[in-house]
């Protein structure tokens, strides 16, 4: 069963986070002035168990969703995250991927592998350790990460998609190198708009370097045309380049709003159903899981709640909206 919203946007891909924790405090996203030694994380007895993870995302298959992709925090920090994939795996036509900051996909992309995952994103915000190092704020090296991705590549876990957040001020001059390099690998890189997601990081549209601005510098050197989308609701804008050389994308939420097609709900590690990336609150599904209520309960309920969904927070993004308190994208993912 197929369910629409209030704009008769469909239900078809959905986000988990498996843990709210990160073996990063990237400054766009979990800086550690707020996320320090002291910052209390979700206790381990209030994140949704494999089991209970799986359940939900069999009843959401049922109502249309085609794609999950596994979130965080970081991911692969959650202990035996293969057997969750495993669990997964079993559903029916699903297109099961993971976004990743890397720092753990070495040792890890074999058995995800073998467990039925079929695509990984990587972040890497810089090729430049100076710079990676400043954004990740945990000393972590780029190598590392490159690493990650050559073994994701070698168990066929592909192809590599690589997520850039530009922030002005800190890496737009990182923008040329990393077109350069992950053109000559064959992976697709695209580019994020930074954007202000949660409270704790500081944003401000000065800091936001334009989707527009990026596809000129990059057109300068070596020339881009656009493509048609892959599928109603694809976040980033497609572009390849002229000499048939590979593609980029662009997710530019904050200059070029696609909130008219956006078909995503996002389930948080603790149980927490989101309808938008800008929410204020999200909607209790542990709650029924734990108190015995059956499947049917449990899909009236999600069908209800993204029944008279009517989110559009980027295309009515302003100074009012900007400053509303909103749950932190490193507990829903990005």
């Amino acid at each position: 069963m197929t369910l629409t919203d209030t704009l008769n946007r469909p239900l078809r891909d959905l986000r988990i986070s498996v843990t709210d924790r990160c073996n990063f405090r990237c400054v766009y996203c979990m800086p550690k002035e707020i996320f320090g030694p002291d910052y209390q994380f979700l206790p381990r007895a209030e994140i949704l168990t494999f089991e209970e993870i799986t359940r939900l995302a069999r009843i959401f298959a049922g109502h249309g969703v085609q794609k999950i992709r596994l979130t965080g925090g970081e991911p692969l920090v959650r202990r035996d995250l293969h057997l969750l994939v495993a669990m997964l795996a079993q559903l029916p036509d699903l297109d099961l991927t993971l976004t990743t900051n890397g720092s753990l996909l070495a040792r890890q992309a074999r058995a995800l592998k073998d467990a039925g995952l079929k695509r990984v994103t990587v972040s890497l915000d810089s090729l430049d350790n100076k710079i990676f190092k400043a954004m990740n704020d945990v000393d972590f090296p780029v190598e590392k990460v490159l690493e990650g991705m050559e073994a994701a590549a070698q168990v066929g876990l592909g192809p590599i998609k690589v997520n850039m957040v530009v922030k002005r001020g800190m890496n737009e001059s990182s923008i040329l190198p990393m077109a350069r390099f992950f053109r000559e690998k064959g992976y697709i890189l695209r580019f994020i708009e930074y954007m202000d997601v949660g409270h704790t990081n500081g944003w401000r549209m000065d800091d936001v370097v334009p989707a527009a601005e990026i596809i000129k510098m990059i057109n300068v050197e070596m020339p881009l045309e656009p493509l048609d989308p892959n599928y109603r609701g694809e976040v980033a804008s497609r572009w390849k380049y002229k000499d048939g050389s590979g593609e980029i994308g662009i997710v530019a939420s904050v200059t070029q709003p696609f909130c008219r097609d956006c078909n995503r709900a996002r389930l948080s590690a603790e149980g927490e159903l989101y309808t938008c990336l800008f929410a204020v609150s999200g909607q209790d599904l542990r709650g029924l899981i734990r108190g015995g209520a059956s499947d049917k309960e449990i899909s009236q309920t999600i069908e209800r709640i993204w029944n008279r969904r009517a989110d559009r927070y980027s295309e009515i993004r302003s100074e009012n909206t900007v400053s509303l308190p909103k749950v932190e994208m490193s507990h829903i993912g990005g």
